[in-house]
């Protein structure tokens, strides 16, 4: 067992990582790929999953707030800062567009709220995001979510890359987001 302390500007206390040795992470990688009922799925890119938050106008203190807990990389984009900036309201543009944190021990993405029509409750400001993979790869999870499924925006080209969204058959909302061309 392995003990990491992080010393950001808050005291924290340890977090404790199990460490496997190279055999058994080998071993364990065997017995799950070959265990009945599992299926794996080759992927070419760094493609991974993450959760989104949503914050309703204070995404930037919560992600500065967990910035000074958890350490890491903070990258921050306004709406006003954005190249979409023209396509929302002005009272917009200072809210967060997309931020994401990536520390030793938490990577996740954020924004604000910006759909006027609904409200944030708790419960629908959470999401699982799928990025980092390419256009195919992502586009075929995203059409094997897709029976079933409320597609809230199709898998198809954005400024910002190919971009989609489906709320699956069990209720359960997922982004998918790729800028990585085969």
């Amino acid at each position: 067992m392995a003990t990491i302390g992080l010393k950001p500007k808050r005291a924290m206390t340890s977090v404790r990582f199990y460490v496997l040795d190279v055999a058994s992470i080998c071993l364990l990688g065997w017995a799950v790929a070959d265990s009945p009922g599992t299926t794996s799925r080759q992927v070419e890119g760094a493609m991974k999953t993450i959760p989104y938050l949503l914050f309703d106008g204070n995404c930037q203190q919560a992600l500065e707030f967990y910035h000074d807990i958890f350490g890491g990389e903070l990258n921050i984009t306004t709406v006003g800062e954005s190249p979409m900036r023209d396509g929302f309201p002005i009272d917009q543009h200072s809210k967060v567009l997309t931020a994401t944190l990536r520390s030793p021990i938490l990577d996740v993405a954020a924004s604000d709220w910006l759909e006027p029509t609904k409200r944030p409750l708790r419960g629908n400001t959470i999401r699982l995001y799928i990025v980092g993979g390419t256009v195919r790869e992502t586009g075929a999870i995203f059409d094997e979510l897709s029976p079933g499924a409320d597609v809230v925006e199709e898998f198809h080209d954005r400024p910002f890359g190919t971009y989609g969204v489906l709320l699956d058959r069990f209720g359960i909302r997922w982004m998918f987001h790729s800028n990585r061309v085969e």
